[in-house]
């Protein structure tokens, strides 16, 4: 690494805070612009190489994403355009009137989802029940065994299955949609009065209602039930996806994926404690329990939310995995 950053003539730099991927970040100064230098020797197709193209991609549809000054996937970097130091995660926390934020979030998601169908197809593929089946699994493969013995785990895990995949089928709205799958507010950069949009690399084809749902139910920002409810009626006044305007069907299908995105998220901070020794996303695990548990109290939930109680009560939520 520190070759490269010769050969680019860059003399210092400064660490960062990283994210949940195999990537390390870098403030650097590059011919006088502030840039981030991101090194990845692990996974690079989808840490660097789908970076690379889906930024592209947000660029020419006119949306703010970093300029992609240098990019070696076989040398294992990318140095990008340094959007600033203030996510709207940071923002926020210092803001009273935090729906106003929030709208402007929801125009810039707006913006996403109306590039055409025929065109994000070109660059990406579609979330299909397998790829929700298949993240849901992270919870079974990850949490479980640290709180329930091999044969009660087993037990558990099939009761769960037998319930939530089929609810994949009952999605209603069509995967026709850019998703960016991490639309929260850590990766919405404030950036003047602009929304920079980073971290774009898992990008899929998929229901509107998810990057909606990864907003409302972000496991990084503790947000009241009335402002979540805000968030989502705003939405649904400006957006103009006919599938949303059938409330109840769109609602439910929020509700799905948010119980699908809760299980997956508590999986992938319990393997980044037990595989990766990140420890630090463990304290976030009851906030993400208590939004799966503000979801399944929707009715097509009810034989999920009786598994649920009954294997998961609260003093066992609270447990830590370590």
């Amino acid at each position: 690494m520190l070759n490269i950053l010769e050969d680019l003539k860059i003399n210092s730099f400064h660490k960062i805070a990283g994210d949940a991927s195999f990537r390390n970040f870098y403030r650097v100064k590059y011919q006088n612009k502030n840039c981030i230098f991101i090194y990845c020797e692990k996974d690079k197709k989808n840490n660097l190489d789908n970076y690379y193209k889906i930024n592209k991609f947000l660029r020419n549809n006119k949306l703010l994403s970093p300029k992609i000054f240098k990019f070696n996937s076989k040398k294992n970097f990318m140095l990008i355009e340094d959007l600033g130091k203030q996510s709207y995660h940071a923002f926020l926390q210092q803001q009273k009137n935090k729906f106003t934020i929030y709208k402007k979030l929801v125009d810039e998601l707006i913006k996403i989802q109306s590039i055409p169908f025929i065109q994000v197809k070109k660059i990406t593929k579609f979330y299909s029940k397998q790829k929700l089946i298949k993240e849901s699994n992270l919870f079974f493969e990850w949490y479980l065994p640290r709180v329930f013995k091999k044969k009660k785990a087993l037990v558990v895990t099939r009761k769960i299955k037998k319930i939530l995949f089929p609810l994949f089928d009952q999605l209603s709205c069509p995967n026709h949609y850019f998703v960016h799958r991490d639309f929260h507010v850590s990766n919405l950069i404030r950036h003047g009065d602009k929304v920079g949009i980073i971290d774009s690399q898992d990008a899929l084809l998929g229901n509107p209602s998810y990057d909606l749902m990864s907003l409302i139910d972000d496991v990084r920002i503790k947000t009241s039930l009335q402002l979540k409810k805000q968030i989502f009626q705003y939405y649904l006044s400006k957006t103009k996806i006919s599938y949303a305007k059938e409330v109840s069907s769109f609602q439910k299908d929020f509700d799905i994926l948010s119980i699908q995105r809760s299980l997956k998220i508590i999986g992938i901070f319990s393997r980044l404690c037990i595989r990766d020794k990140k420890k630090n996303y463990i304290k976030m695990l009851p906030y993400v329990w208590s939004l799966l548990h503000l979801r399944l109290k929707n009715p097509c939930f009810v034989e999920l939310a009786k598994v649920i109680k009954k294997y998961f009560p609260k003093k066992l939520i609270q447990k830590t995995i370590i």
